[in-house]
Parts: structure tokens; sequence; C-alpha cells
């Protein structure tokens, strides 16, 4: 007996000293093993529709939720509520239509430009019912860049939104006249030439379209194509397969989202992170969405304790919209227990905690075009998502030195790319190989190319070049650093946008920053500037934004100019616009908003004037 309870009581303390050495030094093992559990369960499935050259796709999936549960709340769209039978059946009204006339055939593709709603979902999947690719459109672009779309992916219809029939009245001409039809979702339209819908789907039936119209073979075939919007060159139309809709469905089921859940989706469904994220992954879960037309950050604690909202998506400044709205009683009292999506800075992240509490923010790292994700699972504040030796036997990426004089990647003797070390920041690389392809853009050859590198580590291998420079620490965290294009060199010295605009956020007084370079002339590189937004009821002191920089950032990295805005202006998915400021510069006769200089000798931000100015594009004033 005696002898018994001594080996129980050593398996015991065997158990436990087992444990806390995981603890100390594996402390993310379990919650790496569950996730990369599921990330390999999926990737089984994706190599199971090869063998089987069967998909089943995102919208088989839907088909099958408006089956199984019919009545089931799919959409929440201004108060109302639109179930899993009522979005299937209305589609298949959209694919009758458009069946009966005979306009569209397997294979073809359809351009759908409209802003949030019910019948944007309803026409896609419609049209995904016909075997048409859909091509969304960004509600912002206009005119020329509107035409440029149509020639990128090959649509000769335009289904288009009832309140944005007007803005195409400048291009209908051009339109009609490259044999494009143009449909818009109204009864009736006075607009020469314009087919209506609304109409139409009055009488159609709502019977199902034969399930082998929308039969998918490959996980390679196109399903979208999504414009990502360039701040400087025409939209680029990326190439969306069902292997990317599929993963990009599988994000809020890979965080542990369950059919119980309610996601609230505030961004413009044009984007991939609503329509592949949010709308592809409430299918997934077979769970239920609240759809808002645009963000509203007085709105959205309203619309979350409305709806018992769980999960809710955000992208760029959408968190420090809503930490910079007004505090009030009750900020904690909700159900929201988890966020998903990417652009979240650590200073914001703690701001939001804070505020509305212990939320679980799910970071996740990945372009609309790419063949790479990275997914925070752990909750780590700052980190984009996280990596270990089996992530990277699935997953083959490189962070590689960069040089920021030439723009390009810093080569060795043999001409091949040097990887970093961990901690250092380099420029990340995807490779393409057949679990990891790459699509590219739809329409042009030449763009496609220009986002790939070959002969990178040894003759005959070929990466994705993500444009991105980013950092992987000791414990294997992923940290986003700053975009190629957004980073610049002052005194010899790399400045990261991002780090220094993190720093800037943290002034009292200072409600939202955008931190770019600027040429100065007669100086090598670019000069630092920062878009600023003061806070309500607070006022810019010069002597406290010179103490803080000073204190907190070295020389090189300091902003030397400072540009007072009351309003900042972003992308339609809330990312800062830089290419506007800096082009505009820092000369005070051009540019209304009040400008300040960093004046070491005064030690603060004075006004800049014309005098100093001119000072200082002379080369009086020494920087």
């Amino acid at each position: 007996m005696l002898i018994s309870l001594g080996w129980l009581t050593a398996l015991v303390a065997g158990v436990f000293a087992v444990h806390i050495g995981q603890k100390l030094c594996f402390p993310y093992f379990w919650k790496d093993f569950f996730h990369l559990t599921k990330v390999v369960r999926r990737g089984v499935q994706m190599e199971m529709y090869k063998l089987t050259s069967k998909v089943f796709t995102v919208l088989d999936k839907f088909v099958q939720q408006a089956a199984q549960t019919p009545n089931k709340t799919f959409i929440i769209y201004e108060g109302i509520g639109y179930t899993y039978r009522d979005i299937d059946e209305r589609s298949n009204k959209v694919a009758q239509v458009f069946e009966k006339l005979g306009t569209v055939k397997k294979g073809d593709t359809v351009a759908l430009l409209m802003n949030n709603e019910p019948d944007f979902v309803c026409v896609w999947f419609g049209l995904n019912k016909l075997g048409c690719s859909v091509a969304f459109l960004n509600t912002n672009i206009k005119c020329r860049s509107l035409l440029h779309c149509f020639s990128c992916c090959g649509a000769k219809i335009l289904v288009v939104g009832k309140d944005l029939l007007d803005t195409l009245e400048e291009i209908l001409p051009s339109l009609q006249e490259d044999g494009i039809q143009v449909w818009a979702v109204k009864p009736e339209s006075s607009q020469p030439g314009v087919h209506t819908l609304l109409d139409k789907l009055e009488h159609a039936p709502a019977l199902p379209v034969p399930a082998d119209r929308r039969a998918a073979t490959s996980l390679k075939t196109p399903t979208l194509y999504i414009f990502t919007s360039g701040t400087t060159g025409l939209p680029k139309a990326a190439v969306i397969t069902h292997l990317q809709s599929l993963k990009g469905a599988a994000g809020f089921w890979a965080y542990g989202g369950t059919s119980e859940d309610v996601v609230y989706i505030p961004l413009p469904l044009y984007h991939s992170a609503a329509s592949l994220i949010g709308i592809g992954g409430t299918i997934e879960l077979g769970a239920t969405c609240v759809l808002k037309k645009k963000f509203s950050a007085s709105q959205f604690w309203v619309d979350c304790k409305k709806y018992d909202v769980t999960i809710f998506q955000y992208i760029g400044e959408l968190c420090r919209y809503l930490c910079n709205q007004p505090q009030v009683e009750g900020e904690k009292e909700h159900k929201v227990h988890m966020g998903v999506g990417n652009g979240l800075r650590q200073d914001v992240w703690r701001e939001f905690h804070r505020r509305f509490g212990e939320i679980r923010m799910c970071e996740l790292y990945g372009s609309t075009e790419g063949n790479l994700c990275f997914m925070n699972h752990v909750g780590k504040i700052g980190s984009v998502g996280r990596s270990n030796f089996f992530y990277k036997l699935i997953f083959k990426y490189e962070l590689v030195k960069y040089d920021m004089v030439k723009d390009e990647p810093l080569l060795n003797e043999q001409g091949f790319c040097q990887s970093v070390k961990k901690g250092e920041t380099g420029l990340l690389l995807s490779k393409v190989n057949a679990s990891a392809p790459f699509f590219g853009y739809a329409g042009s050859k030449q763009l496609t190319e220009k986002k790939l590198m070959r002969d990178v580590f040894a003759k005959g291998d070929l990466y994705v070049n993500t444009g991105d420079l980013m950092m992987q620490d000791r414990e294997d965290f992923i940290y986003f650093r700053d975009r190629v294009g957004d980073t610049f060199r002052w005194k010899g010295e790399n400045v990261a946008t991002t780090e220094v605009a993190e720093i800037l956020g943290l002034v009292d007084f200072i409600q939202e920053v955008n931190v770019y370079g600027v040429e100065v002339p007669g100086s090598e590189g670019r000069a630092g500037m920062a878009a600023i937004i003061i806070r309500p009821s607070c006022e810019f002191d010069g002597k406290k934004l010179f103490d803080h920089v000073v204190r907190h950032l070295p020389g090189y990295a300091r902003p030397l100019f400072i540009r007072i805005q009351e309003f900042m202006e972003t992308t339609g998915t809330l990312k800062h616009q830089k290419f506007r400021l800096v082009e505009s510069g820092f000369d005070p006769s051009a540019i209304s908003d009040p400008l300040y200089f960093l004046d070491g000798g005064e030690q603060r931000y004075v006004p800049l004037d014309d005098g100093l100015y001119g000072n200082i594009v002379s080369g009086l004033l020494k920087l």
C-alpha cells in the first residue's frame, strides 16, 4: 500500500513538474496546438477537394444552411431580420431573372456597384448560382477608374444600387458604347438604356437553379474579383478563387466562433474583410450578422447592445474612432467577447480594453490577393500573428534584409536574399507553391509579375513580395512595422511611420495622427511630418509635444513639421491616406491648415510662417 502511494505521489509530482516546465518554457504550447489542429483540419479538407475534383464552396455551405435552418436569421439590416430562407429565395429570383433573359452564362463576370444592404448579398449569390464570377466595385471610385475596372475583369454587365445610379451619369454613355448592360436595383428608371431589376424580381419564381450551374471542380476557379485601392495608381482586380474564399470563411471558426454568435459587420462589402471573412464566416458558423450600411462610431455600442452582438469586425482606425467617442456610463455592459480584424495599434488596443472591457482582439494579417495569413490567436497586444516551427513547415515565408536607400532587398555576394535574425525588421516574402498559389490580378500579367520575386534563395524559387516590413520576436510573435513605401529615410536612418504614430498618439491632446515624409530642398531623404487632429476641448501645446518627442524618439525620427487638420482623409476601409499629404508638403502659403515646426532653440513646436519656410527651403536654417 505504501509502495502504491509512493508511486502515485511520484506520478503526480512528475505531472506537476512537466506542467510547470511547459508553462515556463513553452507558455503558448496548448494554444498553438489547438490552433494548428484547426489549420491542419482545414488544409486536409482542401486537399480532399483537390483529390475528388468536387469543391464544397461557400455558396454550397449557404444553400445547406438555408435547407437545415431556414428560419434562422441570417442578416439584420436597419432593424429588419432576413432569414437564411429569405436570402436564398431572393437570390434564386435574381438568378431566374438573368437566366430567363439569357444575358449571362457560366464563366461570365458581372460587376456589382452597391452599398451595404441585403440585396448586395442576394445579387452576389444569385449570380454565383448561375456560375458567374462577381466583381465588387469600390463605391468611392469614379469615372476613369471605374471604366478601367471593366477592362480589368472583362465584365459586360453592371448591377448598380439604386442610390449609386446617379454617380454613373458622366460615364453611362461610355459604358453603353462599350456594350456594357447597366442594371439598376430599382423598380423603374428614367435613365435611357438602363434596365431595372426590382420590378422583374416581383414576378420571378423563387425556384432554385440546378446545382450543376454553380458546381466547381477546382479550388483555383475564380469566384470574385475584389479591387485593391492603391494610393496612386488605378485599382487592381485581385483574383479571388474558391480556395481564398474558403480560407476567409474559416476565420471566425478558427478563433472559436459558434452558431450562437451574432457578428457585427460595419465594413463595406466590396472589401474582402466584410465579404470573405464577415459574410463567409457567418455562413460557415451558421450564425447571424448585423449588416450596417456604413460605420457609425456613435451608433456602434447602441447596435451591439440592441442586437446582442458577440463578435465585431474592425479595420484600420475603427477602434480608435470608438475610443474617441465621449465616455458614458455602462460602456462595459455588453455581450461582445471578440473583435476580428487588422490594423489595431498598441495604444488603441490598451485604451479599447480600458474603456470597453477585456474583449478578445483577434488580429490577423493578410492581403486580399496574398497567399499567406498570420493569426494572433494568443491575443498578444501589438502582434498581428504568431508562428512556430510547425506553422512554418506548412506556410513558407521569410523576412529578408531590405536596403531602404535603394528601395530593394539587400543581396549577398551570390546575388540571393538574406534572412534577418529574430528581433530584426525585414521584408516579408511568401513562397509560391502548390499549397500556397498566387493568383495575382485580372487583366494584367505585368502587375501580377511585379508582385513576384524569382531566384530569391536559390535558382528557380518563387516568392510573393508583400511589400510589408515585419519583425518576428524571440517568442515567434509577428509584428507589422510599415509598408515599404511608407517608411522613409532621414539623416541616414530609416523612419517607420507606424512606430512614430504610436508614440505621438500617447500625447493627451492628440486624437488622431498620420505620419509621413516630405521632401526638403537641399536635404537628402525626407523629413518627418505628422498630420494630427486635436481632441475636443483641448488645444495644441507645442512645448508638451516637443518634450514628448525628445523623450521618446531619436533625433532622426522626430517629426519636424506638424499639420493640424479638422478631419483625416481615409480610404473606404478606414486606412489613412498619405499620398495627398506628401504631395502638398509643408508650404504655409499653399496649405490652409495650421502648420508648426520643431524649433530646437525654442525647445517647442513654433508656428510655421512664410518667413520661417523661406529660411528652411533656402538652407539658411539647417535641419
